[in-house]
C-alpha cells in the first residue's frame, strides 16, 4: 500500500467508528443492553454498553486491510482472530455475567495463541537477556496484566477513548522514529481514529460505553503492539506511553492485595475514581490525563530518539504529579494562584 491508501483506511476506520456507533447505540437501547448503576459506578443513569462491537470491528478490519498483501498479514490475522475471540467471550461478560477464573483462562489462552505462533515466536521480546521460555512467560504475563489493567481503568466518561487515542499516536510516533514497518504506524493511528469516532459518544455526559466487549480487546491490541516496541528495541518508549494507566492500576492493586480484598471486584479505588468522589468532574479528571498522555508522547519520542533515560525521568515525575492531584481531588486548585 502507497500512503495514500494508508490514510484511506485510517480515515475509513474513523468514519465506520462515529458512524457505527450512533447506530450500535439505537439499538442497545431498544434491547435495554445497559449499565446500571451501582454502589462502585461512577455514572448515574442506566447507559447502554456494547460500542466496543463496532470499535474493534473497525480497528480491526483497518489493521487486516492495512497488512493485505504484504509480509505483516498472517500476523494480523492471527491478532485479528484471538482479538474476535476475546471480544465474543466479553461480549458474553457483559450480558450474562462471567466467572473471573474463566475470565482470565480465555485471556490466558488468547494471549498464549499468539505467543506462540510461528511468526511471533522468531525473536526474543527482550533482547535475549532471559531464556526463550522465560522471555515468551515474561511477555505472556506482562501482556496478560495489560489487558486486564486496560479493563479495570475503564471507568469514567471518555477515558478510555482519550487514553486509546493518545496510545495509538504515540505507537505509531515511535514506530516511525525508529523506522518500523509502516504497517506499525498505520495500526497505531487506527486505533486513535477509531478511539476518535467513539469518543464523540462517550464523552461526559457519555451516552454510550465501550463495554468489556470493547475495553478488553482494546487492551490487548496496545499491549501487542507494545511488545513489538519492546521487541525492537524500544523498551523505554514502550514502558512511557502507558504510564499512568500502568502506575495507577498497578498501585491500586497492590494497596487492595495489602489490604486482603478481593481483587477481581470492582471498586472505587483508583486514583481517577478518588478525585470523582472529591468533587472534580469526569470532564476535568481526562482533560489532565489528556495533557500528561501528550506530554508522555513526546517523552517516548524523545526516548525513541536516545534520550531514554532523561524521558524515563520526566515521564516519572509527571505521572507522580498526575496521581497526586487526582489523589487530592486536584488540591492545587485550593492553592492562591494554583491551576485547575
Amino acid at each position: 500500500m502507497v500512503w495514500t491508501q494508508f490514510a484511506i483506511v485510517v480515515v475509513a476506520v474513523l468514519i465506520v467508528s462515529f458512524a457505527g456507533t450512533g447506530m450500535i447505540l439505537r439499538f442497545l437501547r431498544s434491547h435495554a443492553i445497559l449499565d446500571h448503576p451501582n454502589q462502585r459506578s461512577s455514572h448515574s443513569a442506566p447507559t447502554p454498553k456494547g460500542a466496543g462491537i463496532i470499535v474493534v470491528a473497525a480497528i480491526l478490519a483497518g489493521w487486516v486491510g492495512i497488512s493485505w498483501d504484504t509480509p505483516a498479514a498472517e500476523i494480523a490475522l492471527i491478532i485479528a482472530v484471538a482479538a474476535i475471540c476475546l471480544a465474543g467471550l466479553s461480549w458474553y461478560d457483559d450480558l450474562r455475567g462471567l466467572n473471573p477464573v474463566w475470565r482470565l483462562l480465555g485471556q490466558g489462552v488468547a494471549v498464549a495463541y499468539v505467543l506462540t505462533s510461528d511468526v511471533v515466536s522468531v525473536a526474543p521480546f527482550f533482547g535475549g537477556l532471559l531464556p526463550d521460555f522465560l522471555d515468551l512467560l515474561a511477555a505472556g504475563l506482562l501482556w496478560l496484566w495489560f489487558v486486564n489493567l486496560f479493563n479495570f481503568m475503564d471507568g469514567i466518561d471518555g477515558i478510555a477513548g482519550v487514553e486509546t487515542a493518545a496510545l495509538g499516536l504515540g505507537i505509531a510516533l515511535v514506530a516511525a522514529t525508529a523506522a518500523l514497518s509502516p504497517a506499525f504506524v498505520i495500526y497505531g493511528l487506527a486505533l486513535t481514529a477509531g478511539a476518535l469516532g467513539f469518543l464523540w459518544w462517550n464523552w461526559h455526559p457519555a451516552r454510550i460505553f465501550l463495554g468489556d466487549v470493547g475495553s478488553v480487546p482494546l487492551g490487548f491490541l496496545i499491549g501487542w503492539l507494545l511488545l513489538v516496541l519492546t521487541k525492537n528495541g524500544q523498551w523505554a518508549a514502550a514502558l512511557i506511553l502507558p504510564l499512568y494507566y500502568l502506575a495507577d492500576a498497578t498501585i491500586t492493586l497492590i494497596r487492595r492485595v495489602l489490604r486482603g480484598e478481593k481483587v477481581w471486584q470492582a471498586h472505587r479505588d483508583h486514583f481517577y475514581q478518588q478525585a470523582v468522589n472529591h468533587g472534580l468532574s469526569h470532564a476535568q479528571i481526562v482533560l489532565h490525563i489528556l495533557w500528561v498522555d501528550i506530554i508522555l508522547v513526546m517523552l517516548a519520542v524523545c526516548a525513541a530518539n536516545g534520550w531514554a533515560a532523561a524521558a524515563l525521568a520526566g515521564a516519572l515525575f509527571i505521572v507522580s504529579w498526575l496521581l497526586f492531584y487526582l489523589g487530592t481531588g486536584g488540591r492545587s486548585q485550593s492553592i492562591p494562584g494554583g491551576g485547575p
